[in-house]
């Protein structure tokens, strides 16, 4: 009986944050820098400032660049989707997994964002990279940015 609930929870919770996922898809349909379609996107970063203006990206890097074209401007929250749910989460306490054999999106290394540790600790098991914090993972981008101009 126990174990039924136990099965029964965890399928609400987990259906529950799925249409969570969708309904913010519908608020934010494509990339506000290179329009970008964001359907179901495990790449999606949602930028909220403290002046009140939110903006959804595609990936690592549109944020990136739209963090540098504006650099005065300060940033209140900022969110990616999990990989394994799409819901949001918040970046900055995300275990990144960067590189590893799993293409990216607009990144010569791939950049995937993860709820939990052991999430991000089996991802590599089966495609490779290194766990990184919010900024490595940013440095990162910046520096494959750089790259593309060489």
């Amino acid at each position: 009986m126990k174990k039924n609930i136990l099965t029964c929870t965890i399928i609400y919770f987990t259906l529950s944050a799925t249409v969570l996922a969708q309904e913010d898809m519908k608020a934010y349909s494509s990339c506000s820098l290179c329009g970008m379609k964001l359907d179901h996107s495990r790449n999606r970063m949602l930028i909220e400032y403290d002046d009140g203006t939110k903006l959804d990206t595609c990936s690592m890097h549109c944020t990136a660049a739209e963090f540098a074209a504006h650099r005065e401007k300060t940033l209140k929250r900022l969110q990616v989707s999990d990989y394994n749910t799409n819901r949001l989460i918040d970046a900055k306490k995300a275990y990144w997994v960067v590189g590893g054999n799993k293409s990216g999106l607009m990144t010569k290394r791939a950049k995937w964002a993860f709820e939990k540790k052991e999430d991000a600790e089996q991802f590599i098991k089966a495609n490779g990279g290194q766990i990184s914090t919010f900024d490595e993972a940013m440095r990162t981008t910046f520096e494959d940015m750089y790259e593309i101009l060489r």
